[in-house]
């Protein structure tokens, strides 16, 4: 299994980033996928999952109206569309299958 983070970086309050994941080392598509965020000294937290046709999708309540997740399974990437963002939503972003495996994560900074 291997994920593959990306897209973070630097934003001001109120602005915009999206995330990607690639997966590869196992069929994407016959897994929801998620997205979490550690933010510094706590613990991970999820963000938002996504189903394997990406049908239906559920997110954290800080999530909602903020953020959107969706998927290309013909690409084997997962994406996390983050508007409006808040100087808390500063964390690492993790993507994953399971829970248990990790890519190296991706770092938001939301800051003026």
């Amino acid at each position: 299994v291997q994920l593959v983070e990306s897209g973070g970086g630097l934003v001001q309050p109120g602005g915009s980033l999206r995330l990607s994941c690639v997966a590869s080392g196992f069929t994407f598509s016959n897994y929801d996928m998620y997205w979490y965020y550690q933010a510094p000294g706590k613990e991970r937290k999820l963000v938002a999952v996504i189903g394997r046709a990406g049908s239906w999708a559920n997110y954290a309540n800080f999530a909602k109206g903020r953020f959107t997740i969706s998927r290309d399974n013909a690409k084997n990437t997962l994406y996390l569309q983050m508007n409006y963002l808040r100087h808390e939503d500063t964390a690492v972003y993790y993507c994953s299958a399971d829970a248990r495996n990790w890519g190296q994560g991706t770092q938001v900074a939301v800051s003026s």
